[in-house]
């Protein structure tokens, strides 16, 4: 049942300003665009931003699913759930491949994205030379002349520090070979997946009111040197203890019971769904 008088939540007006801002980032990739962010029934910093932009974007017909850090059961994604749903009625699910929105909170998910399907993902800080340069006018002037010096000697830096890069989250990227952007605080990881990616991904910040977007198929790279090439977060010679999921993002946590280390999958719901595929196999197995 509606708990508002408004088809998800805003009223039309407030919709069509930020579906013109989401237009302008389609168009100009990796470039934040500012909008008026509106007061939400959420806190600023809980994924406000994201979820301005699912609710200017979805419709009757959508399949919603919500994740925080790889979990569908969070307190933020359920949260954010239960007001899109009670504001619009859309259809809630836990399969990548089934839903057509998917709003998320530091990851993206195990499963390839495809077209048609649009990744809404939640942002703390859009801009990526905000730490070395204070100034919101100034940021706009080096990324107008293309002047990413400081971002580079951060990892210089890194590098002359720690024999490596060390951003652990939120490493920048260049997009379409112009802009650099925050991918927001997906862990390394994730990085390559924007690239050349079916989806189209939307990236919100309400407490600092910008909105960038990665259009399908854009090139996007992740800041390196040559002789210091990006690298991911190695899980080589692990897997998942429940289904045994290789080459996956993956939590590492301690089994109380032998005090060994094992490892999980990180995206629940694809470890939900292996799950499901091996005791469907196994049933079968046993049918013949």
């Amino acid at each position: 049942m509606k708990t508002n008088t408004h088809f998800a939540f805003f009223d039309e007006g407030s919709k069509k300003e930020i579906r013109r801002a989401i237009l302008k980032a389609v168009a100009i990739p990796g470039y934040q665009v500012p909008f008026a962010s509106r007061e939400m029934p959420i806190a600023r910093g809980w994924g406000t931003g994201g979820l301005q932009i699912t609710l200017s974007i979805i419709g009757k017909q959508d399949v919603l699913k919500v994740i925080d850090q790889g979990a569908d059961e969070s307190v933020n994604a359920v949260s954010i759930k239960k007001l899109v749903q009670a504001t619009t009625g859309v259809e809630l699910t836990e399969r990548t491949g089934e839903s057509s929105i998917i709003q998320s909170r530091h990851r993206i998910p195990e499963i390839a994205l495809t077209e048609g399907q649009i990744l809404v993902l939640q942002v703390p800080m859009p801009e990526p030379l905000r730490q070395y340069e204070a100034k919101e006018y100034k940021t706009k002037i080096l990324h107008s002349e293309e002047d990413y010096s400081g971002a580079w000697l951060m990892l210089f830096e890194q590098i002359m520090k720690y024999g490596k890069t060390a951003t652990g989250a939120d490493h920048p990227v260049y997009v379409n070979n112009r802009y650099v952007m925050a991918p927001s605080p997906i862990p390394r990881f994730d990085n390559p997946k924007m690239h050349q990616s079916e989806a189209l991904i939307l990236l919100g910040a309400g407490r600092e009111k910008k909105i960038y977007a990665v259009p399908p198929y854009t090139d996007v790279a992740s800041l390196a040197f040559d002789d210091y090439p990006f690298t991911v977060e190695s899980f080589k010679g692990k897997h998942c203890h429940l289904c045994g999921a290789t080459n996956v993002f993956m939590d590492e946590l301690i089994d109380h019971l032998n005090g060994e280390t094992i490892y999980q999958c990180n995206d629940t719901s694809y470890c939900l769904e292996r799950l499901n595929m091996d005791e469907e196999v196994e049933a079968e197995g046993e049918y013949v």
